[in-house]
């Protein structure tokens, strides 16, 4: 193994493929998405160069805040909603006593393996005028009803509330993942000492998971930037462009109104503000004793 790891070229010709998918499929368009962003072009004819135009456009359009603002939203409700839930759900089937663990493993991941479509239908069949939840109110004798996806404060959050509950399970099976990945050893020691359960786990599950709450905060906070699918089916941006993100912005401009240029330039700052939340988060959950090592290299150098 350290033959071959030593060899520059067996490391090359191992990553090659790799390096060639991610080239071809995912760097190179990116590259042409952020090239015909400064330009007018309607996906068929030569694309003609206008410089900062779209983004001036973008910038200056009553839209684009409301669709940062309910990305934003979007991200705050499904990362507390699912790491919570998620959290408490993996520590209480971690226990080796509970029963039914293997019905609720299940139970909880069920939701993501069905279709959104399917999801978005069944919560929208609860959530419109006449539906489940304004009929409970109403079989409880309250007048009180609404219309959740037609009122367009509450819509967002409907639709938050969707998302969250469908893709929670998956952020369950990385958690439970990484509880097991810790040695019995350590909760063994914190019994003797006289730990609670919940102490212990808050000394030592919620800390070593932190590389593992790391990759959940990534999914959740990008998955709510580039939000899309539950506004196309349950509101379809409205009411009134209310439930907008960059995605439908670029998804409207490009395949409804044929304005690729202005629809690239939308996805372009999408695809920015992805890579400054994944640097934050990085920078967040950065190694402690790393960057005591870098601490250290750099007095030496100064010295």
């Amino acid at each position: 193994m350290k033959k071959y790891m030593g060899n520059k070229l067996a490391i090359l010709l191992f990553i090659a493929p790799a390096l060639a998918i991610f080239i071809l499929f995912d760097f190179i368009p990116i590259v042409q998405v952020f090239g015909y962003s400064f330009t007018d072009w309607n996906g068929l004819t030569m694309p003609t160069f206008t410089g900062l135009k779209n983004y001036i456009k973008l910038f200056g359009d009553k839209v684009f805040v409301t669709s940062n603002r309910n990305q934003l939203i979007f991200a705050i409700i499904i990362t507390v909603y699912q790491m919570l839930f998620a959290t408490v759900f993996a520590i209480t089937i971690s226990d080796k006593k509970m029963k039914g663990r293997k019905f609720l493993r299940i139970a909880y991941f069920i939701p993501v393996i069905l279709s959104v479509t399917v999801v978005c239908q069944l919560w929208g069949s609860i959530f419109n005028g006449n539906g489940l939840l304004n009929k409970l109110f109403e079989a409880a004798g309250s007048d009180y009803s609404q219309n959740w996806l037609g009122d367009r404060y509450k819509a967002i959050y409907v639709i938050s509330f969707v998302n969250a509950w469908q893709w929670m399970g998956y952020q369950f099976a990385l958690i439970v993942a990484g509880i097991k990945s810790i040695p019995s050893d350590y909760y063994e020691a914190a019994k003797i000492d006289g730990c609670s359960n919940v102490r212990a786990h808050r000394k030592i599950t919620i800390p070593l998971l932190a590389e593992t709450y790391k990759f959940c905060l990534i999914i959740s906070v990008t998955g709510g930037i580039k939000a899309f699918t539950e506004m196309n089916i349950l509101t379809g941006g409205g009411p009134n462009k209310s439930t907008y993100t960059l995605t439908y912005m670029m998804y409207n401009a490009a395949f409804k109104k044929s304005d690729y240029g202005y629809g690239l330039a939308a996805a372009t700052v999408m695809v920015l503000e992805c890579m400054m939340v994944m640097l934050l988060i990085n920078f967040i959950f950065r190694d402690k004793d790393q960057g005591k090592e870098e601490e250290k290299s750099r007095r030496k150098r100064n010295a």
